[in-house]
Parts: structure tokens; C-alpha cells; sequence
């Protein structure tokens, strides 16, 4: 028992080691706009939900930090400063599937296929996304959730959130960057963002090392129904992003995960919807709740969901369709470790 607990607080170590970096700079990146982008600078890159400005959200997503944390708390300032809420949600899911580093990662541990399929089915997820926003979100959600992201987190963060430091006057947005002011107000904003969250992620990482530490890989090959073909590419999709809820794994720390799952026997739209659900575990969830109310939690785990598993779908169909699903499983399983 003592050698599986170190063995597990070993994995969780080295994952949170492995997006460290990717945390720090998401969050200096929300500093700086929460600090020093005004709401008209916002308001104008990021209007509406109109395929300019989600294409424009998609490359300042690919542009950013690929961990989903720090996604989150980004795509909620850029939010709060006057972008369209769908173009926010449609940055955030381009920060976390579009983003150079992860695509080296997928090609280095999964192969070729599996790394066009998932940057491919990305925007397609977007696209669903926005479908299930128009038809499904109501204006009274949206502004509920719009109240709750201005009054900021509940709790030990309410009286901190309600200051504001911005510094949106006078000269370019590098001026105001580097200004006493703007770094002062950079610092205190980047601050915030991690005691607003800290606990998700290490309770986070603490239950994706003992999942990755403990759960048997024959557990996972009769889960993912690999003896019946047909089904599993129906159930993969399905249960991908269920997996991912509950396995709180963060962008790019779950690659190694899905490395495991692979050679386990989940379906290969399986895996690319387990990639996608890194927006939907458990501990964003809770930030969810904390930035936009517990309405719009459930609207967009549901919305999420259905858009990733329709894509991840989608697109292990076309992939079957020209011959270019992998008839092997040989994905590189790497012990996430602190180098």
C-alpha cells in the first residue's frame, strides 16, 4: 500500500511538473489582459460569434498556453473585458487543442494519425460548439453567467476580485505593460488567478496520478468493449470524454494518459474525444461554477460534451472511410517524470 501511494504521488508530481510551465505562462497571459487590454480593444477583436471572430479566437487560442487551467481563466478575462461569449469558450478550446507543443507531444507518443485527427477534429468541434450556442443559449443565462464573472469568485476571492487595477489608458498596450502601474497591476491580477484555483488543480493532479498509478489496463480493455468493433466506435466517443472527467487530467499531461488508453483498446475516436474533454473534469467544472454560476456549468458541460463526442465521431468515421485509422497499437507509454 505504501509503494502504490508513493507511486501514485509520484505521477501526480511529475504531471503538475510537466504543465507547470504551460500554467504560468496562461496566467501571466490573463494578467495581462485583465491588466492592460481595454474592453474596447476586447469588444472589437472579438464581437460576436460570426465566423471572423471565432476563426480569430481559434488562432489567439492556438497562440496561447495549451494548459486547460490556465485556458479557462484567460478565455474568463478575455470574456469579462467585452468578447462575445462563444468567441471566449471557442479561444478556449483552441488553447488546449490547437497549440504547437501539444501537436509534438501527440506525434512523439501517438503517431502521425491520431495528431491530424485531433487538429482537425478541433475545429469541427468548435464549429458544433457554436451551433449548440445559437440554438441552445438564452440571453438570460448569459447574463447571469456575465454578472457572476464580473462579481467575481465566491468566497476567500470576493473582495480581491471586486478591485479593480487595470491600467487601459494612455499609450500602447506595451507601454501600459511595462508601466509601474501595469506591472504592479500584472502581478496582483496573476496572483489572484492562482489562489482563486490552486486547490482544483492539485486535488486535480493528485487523482490523475492515483488513476494512472492503480487502474489494471485489462479493467480498461473490457470497458472499452474491444471485442466487439462496431460497438466500440460507437461507445469509444461515448465514453472518452467521461473518462477524461473523471480522470482530471490537464491538457497535454493527458497525452501520456491517452497513450495508455490506446494500447488499452479504446476506439480511435475514443481517444481523440478523450483529448478534446479536457475543458469538462471535474475540478474545471468546479471553476466553472465559480466564475459563471451553476446554471451555465451544466450548459456547458453539455454543450462540450456533445460537441467533442459528435466530432471525435465524425471524424474516426472519415478516418475509416480513407484507410487511415492505425491497424496497430503502438503507442509510445512514458512515465511522466521531472527532468
Amino acid at each position: 500500500m505504501i509503494d502504490a501511494v508513493i507511486r501514485a504521488l509520484g505521477m501526480a508530481l511529475a504531471m503538475g511538473w510537466e504543465i507547470l510551465w504551460p500554467l504560468i505562462l496562461g496566467f501571466t497571459l490573463s494578467a495581462v489582459v485583465q491588466a492592460a487590454v481595454s474592453k474596447q480593444q476586447m469588444s472589437q477583436l472579438l464581437p460576436d460569434d460570426r465566423p471572423r471572430s471565432i476563426a480569430t479566437a481559434l488562432a489567439l487560442g492556438a497562440a496561447s498556453s495549451s494548459c486547460s487551467y490556465a485556458a479557462v481563466a484567460l478565455a474568463r478575462s478575455i470574456f469579462r473585458k467585452g468578447a462575445h461569449f462563444t468567441a471566449a469558450m471557442a479561444f478556449e478550446m483552441a488553447s488546449t487543442n490547437l497549440v504547437l507543443e501539444l501537436s509534438i507531444i501527440m506525434v512523439a507518443l501517438l503517431g502521425w494519425q491520431l495528431t491530424l485527427a485531433e487538429i482537425g477534429g478541433a475545429p469541427l468541434m468548435v464549429v458544433l460548439l457554436v451551433l449548440l450556442f445559437r440554438m441552445f443559449l438564452n440571453p438570460d443565462l448569459l447574463e447571469q453567467a456575465k454578472r457572476q464573472a464580473d462579481k467575481g469568485l465566491v468566497g476567500r476571492m470576493e473582495g480581491h476580485a471586486e478591485m479593480d487595477m487595470s491600467v487601459t489608458e494612455g499609450g500602447s498596450l506595451w507601454q501600459r505593460m511595462t508601466s509601474d502601474r501595469g506591472r504592479t497591476a500584472i502581478s496582483h491580477y496573476f496572483v489572484m488567478d492562482w489562489a482563486a484555483v490552486w486547490l482544483d488543480i492539485a486535488g486535480g493532479l493528485l487523482i490523475a496520478g492515483a488513476l494512472a498509478a492503480w487502474v489494471p489496463n485489462t479493467f480498461r480493455q473490457s470497458f472499452f468493449l474491444t471485442g466487439h468493433p462496431v460497438l466500440a466506435t460507437l461507445w469509444g466517443p461515448i465514453v472518452g470524454p467521461l473518462v477524461a472527467v473523471i480522470s482530471f487530467v490537464c491538457s497535454v499531461g493527458n497525452i501520456p494518459l491517452a497513450a495508455v488508453l490506446w494500447n488499452g483498446g479504446i476506439s480511435f475516436g475514443g481517444v481523440v474525444a478523450f483529448i478534446f474533454a479536457d475543458l469538462i473534469v471535474l475540478p474545471i467544472l468546479n471553476i466553472y461554477r465559480k466564475y459563471y454560476g451553476l446554471r451555465m456549468t451544466g450548459f456547458l458541460f453539455a454543450t462540450f460534451y456533445g460537441a467533442m463526442a459528435i466530432a471525435a465521431l465524425i471524424v474516426e468515421l472519415i478516418f475509416n472511410g480513407f484507410a487511415l485509422v492505425p491497424s496497430e497499437r503502438k503507442a509510445r507509454v512514458v512515465e511522466a517524470s521531472i527532468t
